[in-house]
């Protein structure tokens, strides 16, 4: 399943790699949703860490992701796990980045949490 959003970056963290050699990096976008912002956190894993490289703060972006879930321990956990982001050009698009989803990742034991 692909989803889209736009809006403005307020945050970009840091890659993240685990003991396993998973590597994560996650970007949190506001969505202006009538009187209520939304602060929505995806994440970009293994290759696709790289899309957040050149990307800044205030900048307008579409987000292209897929929404993952899985159990853990009884827990079920969603993730919205980005694949592509164009920035925004307030009347178009200006550049993009990715252009293709990886398949879902299966390598995860039941002890190791991507997240």
């Amino acid at each position: 399943m692909a989803y889209e959003l736009s809006g403005k970056i307020k945050l970009i963290q840091e890659p993240k790699t685990f003991d396993s050699g998973f590597t994560k990096r996650e970007m949190v976008v506001v969505v202006e949703d009538g009187k209520y912002p939304q602060e929505i956190n995806l994440e970009f894993v293994q290759d696709k860490v790289a899309l957040l490289d050149d990307l800044k703060p205030g900048q307008d972006v579409k987000v292209s992701f897929d929404i993952r879930g899985r159990e853990y321990k009884g827990r079920y956990f969603n993730n919205l796990q980005g694949w592509r982001v164009e920035v925004l050009n307030g009347d178009g698009v200006s550049g993009s980045s990715g252009d293709a989803r990886d398949p879902e990742p299966s390598d995860f034991g039941d002890d190791d949490i991507p997240f």
